[in-house]
């Protein structure tokens, strides 16, 4: 182990340059993006997002019901899987732990992959009933197989969003629809809806597409969202 000495006579041998890149090195690989983005751990059941959501049409809150109306929200109940597959794959071995659990009345033991630190206060309700998409911070999970961690929910990340929220938000209408873009707003009818920014010089409803900035700021404006940026937002 080196001592604290060779320690220091080490630095005292680097230059400014090579101490400060060490050091943001360091503070860069150490960031969620490298310490939890792309984990995806093995669950008791397989559940296919792109076959259940992509393929057969099913509205991320049927499973994820609460998403709209608490803090935090919730992995499907065995009810909820049971609804489909008593009739549906009822023999697949795959889904025994689902049948098992419907049985004993214990819960299937799913492995949580995003999971906020007790220290850190998130509302999904507040986010998803103004215009943040699940997509913002899960990612295309309506494309995936085996769900993982897409997004680093760094601090860092958050303020990204919360400084300007209008690079994110979307009408609230399309905030399920993982697949929503720019491009698939009708000007015409959205400015109807939600009118324009109040220093727009132009006309939104005549423009053949409208940008993700003008169709975030007209949001941010007519939501009136103004999200915390200080300390306590989220530290509470």
């Amino acid at each position: 182990m080196i001592s604290h000495g060779q320690l220091l006579s080490t630095l005292d041998q680097l230059d400014t340059a090579e101490v400060c890149g060490l050091t943001a090195a360091t503070w860069y690989y150490a960031t969620p993006k490298y310490t939890k983005v792309g984990y995806e751990p093995i669950q008791p059941v397989p559940f296919p997002h792109d076959i259940h959501v992509s393929q057969l049409g099913m509205d991320c809150r049927y499973c994820h019901s609460f998403v709209e109306m608490a803090a935090q929200s919730n992995v499907p109940n065995t009810q909820t899987c049971m609804n489909c597959h008593t009739q549906v794959q009822k023999d697949n071995p795959k889904l025994e732990p689902v049948r098992t659990s419907w049985k004993t009345g214990n819960p299937v033991e799913w492995i949580w992959i995003y999971r906020t630190v007790d220290y850190v206060y998130y509302n999904h309700a507040a986010h998803v009933n103004r215009g943040i998409s699940c997509f913002s911070c899960h990612g295309s999970v309506n494309h995936m197989s085996t769900v993982y961690l897409a997004k680093p929910h760094s601090m860092a990340w958050c303020l990204e969003c919360h400084r300007h929220p209008e690079n994110f938000l979307r009408p609230h209408d399309q905030v399920f629809n993982l697949d929503w873009k720019p491009d698939d707003v009708k000007p015409a009818e959205f400015v109807a809806k939600y009118g324009h920014p109040h220093d727009s010089g132009d006309d939104f409803s005549k423009k053949k597409k409208l940008t993700q900035a003008e169709i975030g700021q007209t949001l941010k404006e007519h939501w009136n969202i103004n999200p915390p940026t200080n300390c306590q937002g989220c530290h509470r």
